[in-house]
């Protein structure tokens, strides 16, 4: 699975249609699964602030709400996305909910996962609001844990944007 790029992937946006790939050719990815009703749900809004500081510049955003931990994500699709909005201000892309470890995993998870397995991750997403950005090449991966703060990550992001 690691040997195909990000692009060769498929996710659904929360209405169930497919979300168009293609579309992130050349961009720079910010991939991040969400939870509503987490200590660290706060990030939405440092998430929309780099959404709105990079997306001219070709960072795209996408969320990937999953409730496999506590039970934090309780929104359905039908509602999760005006839910983010009103309390949250999210207007970057939210997808379908999903699962990002076990048997019913979501193919971007396992991707992910694969191209940045390292001994202080492991093979497993531990919590909400992991992160993962991907070069523009849909190749390159960089993991950040959930309690990366988004500044830091920052630097990183720019250094991606300029290539």
């Amino acid at each position: 699975m690691t040997n195909r790029n990000f692009y060769s992937l498929k996710f659904k946006l929360p209405n169930g249609s497919e979300y168009p790939v293609e579309s992130l050719k050349g961009k720079t990815i910010l991939v991040v699964n969400t939870a509503t009703k987490c200590g660290l749900t706060p990030q939405f809004e440092g998430l929309e602030k780099l959404h709105n500081t990079y997306k001219d510049k070709g960072l795209v955003v996408l969320g990937f709400p999953c409730n496999q931990f506590g039970s934090q994500e309780p929104e359905t699709n039908e509602t999760m996305e005006e839910v983010c909005a009103i309390n949250h201000g999210v207007t970057f892309q939210l997808l379908e909910k999903i699962d990002v470890n076990g048997p019913k995993e979501h193919a971007v998870f396992t991707w992910l996962k694969a191209k940045t397995k390292h001994f202080l991750f492991g093979s497993k997403i531990k919590w909400n609001f992991t992160k993962f950005l991907i070069a523009s090449d849909g190749n390159k991966v960089v993991r950040f844990a959930p309690i990366t703060k988004l500044e830091k990550m920052e630097s990183e992001i720019q250094k991606m944007l300029k290539k």
